[in-house]
């Protein structure tokens, strides 16, 4: 029998007194199947989009075959058409639970991760282990494009409104690249607060600066996971412009060591090197 979306969500650790378990188990894991979100969304199975969700872990560790403990920090990438999403919380408590376990050396802990994580997903989870030493990959860098947080509007709407984005056909066809650091949302689950930027590049009939930016704010108090989102995002724009090309990138600040970054765009697209200072 096929579970309900308030049965899979009343299953999760999420919003609930958790025991933090230090000796590994894989099965922490909580899966959360993508089409109950797309589904509230109005994506069918033919999706507008490709894209990941590229995850950092900055508390990682675990004991070597001495009980000497090792550090390292971890990009884990989940593709955007793996069955299930991965659930955070479930997903902070099952790195916790390497703190006390031996492993032999890194490729071990490598092919633990990689294996259970691809499992929790559906679908191969590309997994990368680096030294704490390690600078560039971490390196606080500029969003590109045109910062749309300078812009003097008045703002009403704080809930979620689809019908605030609009086009500037006066502007013509254009290619754009546009950003804004006022992305908030709510956990769906706990109400949390999640704090992201948002990176939108598209090429088509322009759309309006100042609206975008209302859309934006609009989810200031809006429950919904962080990869759902981003896809609703994209469709938004998507329906409304049908642009010849999107691609909308958000970037995540961490909770209890992890962020997330999900990419979503109509072809196959390299995000620009980004990570901000609030990362």
């Amino acid at each position: 029998m096929t579970k309900s979306h308030t049965d899979v969500l009343a299953e999760l650790s999420l919003g609930k007194i958790t025991e933090y378990v230090d000796q590994y188990d894989a099965a922490l894991l909580q899966a959360v199947p993508r089409s109950l979100g797309r589904e509230a969304i109005g994506l069918s199975q033919q999706l507008p989009f490709v894209g990941q969700d590229i995850w950092h872990g900055y508390e990682l560790s675990w004991l070597n075959s001495k009980g000497k403990p090792q550090v390292a920090l971890a990009t884990f990438v989940v593709p955007f058409d793996s069955p299930n999403l991965i659930e955070s919380k479930s997903f902070k408590l099952y790195l916790n639970s390497f703190n006390q376990s031996r492993f032999t050396d890194v490729g071990q802990v490598y092919q633990t991760m990689q294996g259970d994580l691809s499992a929790c997903a559906g679908k191969t989870v590309k997994v990368s282990l680096h030294n704490v030493s390690e600078i560039m990959t971490f390196q606080p860098t500029w969003i590109p494009g045109v910062c749309l947080d300078e812009l003097d509007i008045s703002v009403e709407q704080y809930q979620y409104q689809p019908a605030l984005l609009a086009l500037d056909p006066a502007r013509g066809q254009v290619e754009e690249k546009l950003h804004s650091h006022l992305l908030k949302s709510n956990c769906l689950i706990t109400s949390q607060p999640d704090w992201a930027s948002v990176f939108i590049h598209y090429r088509g009939t322009a759309l309006s600066h100042e609206a975008l930016l209302k859309y934006l704010i609009s989810f200031r108090s809006h429950n919904e996971f962080h990869e759902q989102c981003v896809e609703r995002i994209y469709n938004d724009i998507w329906q409304l412009a049908k642009p010849d090309f999107l691609a909308v990138y958000a970037r995540y600040t961490r909770r209890g060591g992890l962020d997330i970054n999900p990419l979503r765009s109509s072809e196959p697209y390299s995000p620009p090197n980004i990570r901000l200072s609030r990362q």
